[in-house]
């Protein structure tokens, strides 16, 4: 499920949970491998890693990305500004479309498997000026997100992903 919440100051925020019947020592290296943001992004946006492979992920890590939205290409890099395994991760947007993106993932024992929890706080980049186009981004990320959960629900119940 993907809710949204609007924190003031320009902020909002963006959150799922997603329970995986897999447990953490099989889910955290998943998203802890760079390579696999490729396999759950929606393939029109274009997504491409452009830091020399293998990326290792770990704190001060950086790493670079092309991309398109809404038919615009631009480039993206994030900052891994925590990194704490098994538990969790955050990502920090320090180039690209938003104002701010901290995006931090968290990864919680349940008797099911994991549960998976995505919290993005955002702002768009003009302040005022971009309200008019928050509707149209967070039917955006909605869409990116949900891709993402039904993406990684395939991988963790042992199906085929993708062509």
């Amino acid at each position: 499920m993907i809710h949204f919440t609007k924190l003031g100051s320009g902020r909002h925020e963006l959150r799922t949970e997603t329970v995986l019947p897999l447990p953490r020592d099989q889910v955290f290296p998943f998203f802890a491998a760079a390579e696999n943001l490729e396999r759950i992004t929606p393939p029109e946006l274009g997504f491409r890693i452009l830091t020399p492979r293998p990326v290792e992920i770990h704190r001060g890590a950086r790493i670079d990305y092309r991309l398109r939205l809404f038919g615009v290409p631009f480039g993206w890099r994030t900052h891994i500004t925590e990194w704490d395994p098994p538990n969790g991760f955050v990502d920090t947007q320090e180039a690209g479309p938003y104002h701010t993106w901290i995006h931090e993932h968290r990864f919680e024992p349940v008797a099911e498997g994991t549960r998976m929890v995505d919290r993005v706080v955002f702002r768009l980049p003009l302040g005022p000026l971009s309200r008019p186009a928050l509707p149209l981004v967070r039917r955006q990320l909605r869409r990116i997100f949900g891709y993402r959960e039904r993406v990684v629900q395939e991988w963790a119940g042992g199906r085929r992903l993708g062509p």
